[in-house]
């Protein structure tokens, strides 16, 4: 079995949506798929003659061999875990990262957004939810790593605050903010929304969820509520 090749780049070219090299390895010429963003880097860079190094899947079938090439393990090892699913063939596979990256299809996965799942063209509603149950148990690890990261940084002595942030995060993820502009915030959210609580005991999640948009929004400005 192929685990990784090392070889001159000979040729690139493109067929519909699968972008493939060819790649000479001791005298041999190996066709490989590969995802759309290596494909690019290639093609701009002009890099034929060149010696590249791919991860490779072999896929064998009946009538042929297919190989795809990763730049990355972890892209490889991505591509296994939805090879695995059931009714997810290669192609699917190749879709979902020529889309997205790895850390925004698991960020998908927590948020439940089947919406941004449903947009990797031949995915279906019913082929989504499956995608969305099935990597939620295969990555279920790294989906809770994020989480406790999120809570050992952000917690604060007030319960019903450490709750009420849980949702925020949630929600402003949900509102196609990123995670590095969320968590710059954070920290002077929930300094005002402490103070905002023991001043006026009435501190609701809509107050919240306003204050951490208008600091979003207005690039860290003065916020009047």
């Amino acid at each position: 079995m192929i685990n990784w090749i090392n070889g001159e780049l000979i040729e690139l070219w493109q067929t519909n949506q699968k972008f493939f090299v060819l790649i000479n390895c001791q005298g041999l010429g190996y066709e490989i798929q590969i995802l759309e963003s290596f494909f690019l880097k290639l093609k701009t860079n002009k890099l034929s003659n060149k010696n590249i190094t791919l991860w490779i899947k072999h896929i064998k079938k009946e009538d042929s061999d297919l190989l795809f090439g990763f730049t990355s393990k972890d892209q490889k090892n991505f591509f296994i875990e939805v090879l695995s699913i059931r009714g997810i063939g290669s192609q699917i596979g190749m879709g979902i990262l020529n889309k997205f990256s790895i850390s925004e299809v698991i960020n998908a996965i927590k948020l439940q957004n089947k919406k941004l799942i449903c947009s990797v063209p031949g995915i279906g509603p019913k082929m989504g939810d499956r995608l969305i149950l099935e990597l939620k148990s295969k990555f279920k690890s790294e989906i809770q790593f994020e989480k406790e990261i999120v809570k050992d940084e952000f917690e604060t002595k007030n319960s019903e605050i450490n709750k009420m942030v849980d949702d925020l995060m949630l929600t402003l993820q949900s509102l196609n903010y990123k995670d590095k502009e969320i968590k710059t915030i954070l920290p002077i959210v929930i300094k005002e929304a402490d103070f905002h609580a023991k001043k006026e005991n009435n501190l609701t999640f809509e107050y919240l969820l306003k204050l951490a948009m208008n600091y979003l929004d207005k690039d860290n400005s003065n916020v009047v509520i």
